[in-house]
């Protein structure tokens, strides 16, 4: 009987050091950089309600050169550092659909500068099939933010400004609140400070 308590003790001890472990390493993953020399910060599907039903617009993943030393949204909005989002449509959607939605996003966000989006938003040339792929990538060094739309258009427009209006799409105000959440959710906590 004594042995097998020793037994069962040992097989549960094994057992959380696998889970410690299995958790160590998880979180460990999310500070490697991708070979693209980013770190994936977090992935997410935007939804948009209608009617008693959320539908799931597109697969979104975000991207930064470097981590913010803090994790928040607000954080990840005003780090000047490389970052993009990447998204794959779920769905099929005309040019107009995104580039009202953007605007209407940008507007909630408070972004008023109305040739920067316009010039943004011309990139969506057509309809998009389900599939298609969208990139949105902000270049530090150049301080600017560009707009790829697989088998679409190209946009680029300068500005910190913009960049911090664009990324507040996602990350600022938002009618699905967890999606900026899961976004960052890779991103660790920083240290605990020892003071």
């Amino acid at each position: 009987m004594y042995l097998s308590r020793r037994r069962t003790l040992h097989l549960a001890l094994a057992t959380t050091l696998g889970l410690c472990f299995s958790s160590f390493s998880r979180w460990a993953a999310a500070l490697e950089r991708e070979p693209s020399g980013y770190y994936l910060t977090g992935n997410a599907v935007r939804q948009k309600k209608l009617g008693p039903f959320r539908v799931d617009v597109y697969a979104i993943s975000h991207f930064m050169r470097d981590l913010p030393p803090l994790k928040s949204k607000q954080a990840v909005i005003a780090m000047d550092t490389d970052k993009a989002f990447t998204w794959r449509l779920l769905r099929s959607l005309e040019a107009k659909q995104i580039r009202d939605a953007l605007s209407d996003a940008y507007a909630m966000n408070s972004y008023t500068d109305t040739a920067k989006i316009a010039l943004f938003l011309n990139a969506f040339t057509a309809p998009l099939p389900e599939g298609t792929t969208v990139q949105i990538r902000y270049a530090s060094a150049t301080k600017t933010t560009t707009l790829s739309v697989a088998g679409g258009g190209n946009a680029s427009v300068p500005g910190v400004d913009f960049m911090q209006g664009t990324w507040s799409i996602w990350f600022g105000k938002i009618d699905q609140s967890d999606l900026g959440d899961a976004l960052i959710r890779r991103i660790p906590m920083p240290p605990a400070s020892s003071g």
